[in-house]
């Protein structure tokens, strides 16, 4: 991982993608990453973007790509998305019924495995994937549309992978994504969380690049 946690991780979903130069400019490379959720209106109801809207991100920030994947089939994408600059590629188990090939896949492109969790499905889902994963991502809402609040009682996946973490020896991160801002993202550090996906907490601020630093102090103490 190009940052050690915490880590802040900006979603383009919610930047001004005509001046995208200027939005991604407020980024640290040393300490954030770029989160970039693709929905493809079948997995979720929602459809944004794909490899060449990552491409175009690529070649703005040097910070670590996350690439979050809210689509059927993505084993069919993932090279492609690797090609375009993706660093770290997300997958949901919810669509990867053979998720350990699915990993494997992601690995054997160079790029860091990621599984995705949605409220509805229960921690034991993915539990039995800990020691195959870099990243686990805990979905704090609904995936598919951004500006939705925050769900609290998904701090309970955080904890319970937290602790799974320590007691194994183990070294994925845990990544949540969800109504972050500085009070919830308080929350999730406490009970575990490393990186922290935000969109309009930060883009639609008034000052964005203020928006980031105030996060980034939220969850270094």
């Amino acid at each position: 991982m190009s940052a050690r946690p915490p880590i802040v991780a900006p979603s383009i979903l919610s930047a001004d993608f005509s001046r995208l130069a200027q939005e991604l400019a407020i980024l640290d490379p040393a300490r954030d990453w770029l989160h970039c959720d693709v929905m493809d209106n079948h997995f979720v109801p929602n459809l944004t973007f794909g490899p060449i809207v990552v491409a175009a991100a690529r070649k703005l920030t040097t910070a670590l790509m996350d690439v979050h994947l809210m689509m059927e089939r993505p084993w069919a994408m993932i090279d492609e998305f690797r090609r375009s600059g993706a660093d770290l590629i997300t997958v949901h188990i919810e669509a990867s019924p053979q998720t350990r090939e699915v990993l494997r896949q992601i690995r054997g492109t160079g790029a860091k495995a990621g599984l995705s969790i949605k409220p509805g499905t229960p921690y034991a889902a993915v539990a039995p994937y800990l020691p195959d994963l870099d990243l686990l991502l805990v979905m704090t809402v609904e995936p598919g549309f951004g500006g939705q609040a925050f769900m609290p009682d998904m701090l309970d996946k955080v904890l319970a992978a937290a602790a799974e973490r320590a007691r194994r020896k183990l070294e994925f991160v845990i990544e949540v994504d969800g109504g972050i801002n500085a009070d919830t993202a308080r929350l999730a550090r406490a009970a575990g969380a490393d990186v922290f996906v935000a969109g309009n907490a930060i883009f639609r601020a008034a000052q964005p690049a203020q928006a980031l630093a105030s996060l980034r102090a939220a969850i270094a103490g």
